[in-house]
């Protein structure tokens, strides 16, 4: 058998079970695993999930150096309530963003989607493939209501670009779902949340979304094109991992 064919039979077998279901399994079936997390309202949930069933668990997060402040305090309030959890702390290589901003300025993501894509590579791409260098799968807060773009992603799939698993426990979440989760069972997030921050990166590229706007219209917002920093897409372009290549 091959991971795709086992990975496929995966997905049906997890098919309407709970996020809480689906880590277990994960945990189960994975030795090295970890959670990836940015913080936002989904990965904290996720955190608080995955903390009562393995409270040592693995856990990295991308620090680019262009974070909010309420970002770097709900991070100091996440370990504090879990104090078990490995998180591992994963920053860009010093001499690539010093490179970058010598040659194109400080901000250079205004000026194009070119520079734009190249900042996001330096400051999460690439440290996301030193984070996840060695695992077998790892685990997102993805959710097909998010965007258009991964409405037809399943609970498990295969990171091509990898060659591990990719789990996306939240995957048939609603928003209001997560939140009923937060609050029920007093889970610490980001303050900017309350500020019609619904999806949460870097500070000079997130903005607050208006009544009726797409979740993730604050990313990125001077753009037209799809909302995506390069974390969940492969090499060839594509969000969805393709199935039986």
């Amino acid at each position: 058998m091959t991971l795709q064919t086992d990975i496929d039979s995966a997905a049906a077998q997890l098919k309407g079970k709970t996020p809480q279901e689906v880590l277990t399994w994960a945990l189960g079936n994975y030795e090295k695993i970890s959670l990836a997390s940015s913080f936002g309202a989904e990965d904290v949930a996720l955190i608080d999930m995955i903390a009562k069933i393995k409270p040592d668990a693995d856990v990295f997060t991308l620090d680019t150096g262009r974070l909010n402040a309420e970002t770097y305090e709900v991070i100091a309030k996440v370990q504090q309530k879990y104090p078990q959890l490995q998180l591992r702390i994963m920053f860009p290589q010093a001499e690539d963003v010093e490179k970058m901003v010598s040659a194109k300025g400080i901000n250079l993501f205004y000026d194009s989607v070119e520079n734009r894509k190249q900042c996001c590579y330096i400051r999460k791409v690439e440290p996301l493939g030193r984070a996840t260098k060695g695992l077998d799968a790892w685990i997102t807060g993805l959710r097909r209501d998010q965007t258009a773009n991964r409405s037809t992603m399943e609970t498990v799939e295969l990171d091509s670009d990898r060659n591990i698993a990719k789990i996306n426990p939240l995957i048939d979440w609603t928003n209001d779902q997560v939140w009923e989760y937060i609050h029920a069972n007093e889970v610490p997030y980001n303050a900017l949340h309350d500020q019609n921050f619904p999806s949460i990166g870097c500070a000079p590229c997130t903005r607050a979304v208006q009544a009726g706007e797409d979740l993730r219209a604050g990313r990125w917002w001077w753009e037209m094109s799809n909302q995506e920093c390069g974390l969940h897409v492969t090499s060839d372009g594509r969000l969805v991992r393709a199935k039986g290549e």
